[in-house]
């Protein structure tokens, strides 16, 4: 499971560990199957609503001394894109590509679609303001 935060405490638990790092977002990865998360779930388990039992994240994260990311959409539209550019020249990716990997829908397709998404939410600010 991974968790994307804003902040972190000092020292994460031994079933969690940091993944990446950025200027504004940790990437933690939480081994679950690891006994110690699993009595942490046990511990902070709750009624979510009627006849729904759960962990709140905001339990967890607190109880990590973690903020949660809340990123707008423009943010991740901005981080989607860089992702797939680094994943259309990955060295991987291209050698999928020269064995012949032939998906329907291709880096590009992805690209077109994060930039139309854009486009509208550049259109919707322009008719708010």
């Amino acid at each position: 499971m991974k968790l994307y935060a804003k902040t972190i405490s000092a020292t994460l638990p031994d079933w969690a560990s940091i993944v990446t790092k950025s200027a504004d977002l940790f990437e933690i990865e939480i081994n679950d199957e690891h006994p110690n998360f699993q009595s942490l779930l046990e511990e902070l388990e709750t009624e979510i609503e009627p006849e729904t039992i759960g962990v709140k994240a905001e339990d967890l994260c607190s109880r990590l001394g973690i903020e949660m990311s809340n990123p707008s959409l423009q943010q991740l539209l901005e981080q989607a894109q860089t992702l797939i550019s680094l994943i259309a020249t990955h060295p991987h990716y291209e050698q999928l590509l020269k064995t012949g990997y032939q998906p329907d829908l291709n880096i590009a397709d992805a690209q077109t679609a994060l930039i139309y998404l854009e486009w509208e939410l550049d259109r919707n600010r322009e008719h708010s303001a």
